[in-house]
């Protein structure tokens, strides 16, 4: 698995089979990342559960935490890791030793370990490294429109604005490129406008 650029449809794929994701990291904390990450996938109709031993006793938008993903106690189809790299073998160790393996594990932006993901993927896992799902959801569902971003999908159609719990389309066209790093765009039309110049000269 090339985990430098994943395909639109791996992404989407994930994203529209999931129903329960395990967030270790999350923070009740209404300006950090993972609360904002959080909320946004609960309003889109996951079934959210925090982890985190630090707040064992609180709650999230009603979910009360759990200390570890053993603590869950239940099933759940993905854990998305909002940790620094350094803490990702931990977690999905615990993770490969879960009753019922997780389907997906997930590691935030700015989040990778080589050696997890193939751990992981050894046990049939799927993985998602240095990606954020709010990021590629909103991306998806052309939901991220809304606020002016290109999302670089095509549709006839504007994404609708969600509503509490509702599950938006993520199966819209995506552009060519779309998938395709920043820096590969930029030397590709390097490369096509000294071609260009070359052609005139």
């Amino acid at each position: 698995m090339n985990h430098d650029q994943y395909d639109d449809n791996y992404i989407r794929g994930i994203l529209n089979s999931v129903k329960s994701i395990a967030m270790v990291g999350a923070s009740p904390v209404n300006v950090r990342p993972s609360y904002f990450a959080f909320k946004y996938l609960a309003q889109r109709g996951y079934d959210m559960i925090p982890v985190n031993p630090g707040h064992v006793g609180k709650e999230l938008l009603g979910k009360p935490f759990v200390g570890s993903l053993t603590d869950i106690g239940r099933a759940v189809d993905m854990i998305d890791i909002f940790r620094n790299s350094s803490h990702i073998v931990p977690v999905v160790e615990e993770a490969l030793s879960l009753a019922t393996l997780p389907k997906v594990i997930w590691m935030q932006l700015g989040a990778r370990d080589d050696a997890a993901a193939a751990k992981a993927e050894a046990a049939g896992i799927k993985v998602v490294m240095n990606r954020c799902p709010k990021i590629e959801y909103g991306r998806l569902s052309s939901e991220i429109a809304w606020m002016g971003v290109n999302s670089r999908t095509l549709s006839s159609k504007r994404a609708p604005i969600p509503t509490q719990g509702m599950r938006l389309s993520l199966n819209r066209v995506s552009v060519g490129g779309g998938s395709t790093s920043a820096s590969d765009r930029a030397a590709s039309a390097s490369d096509r406008a000294a071609k260009d110049k070359t052609e005139l000269t």
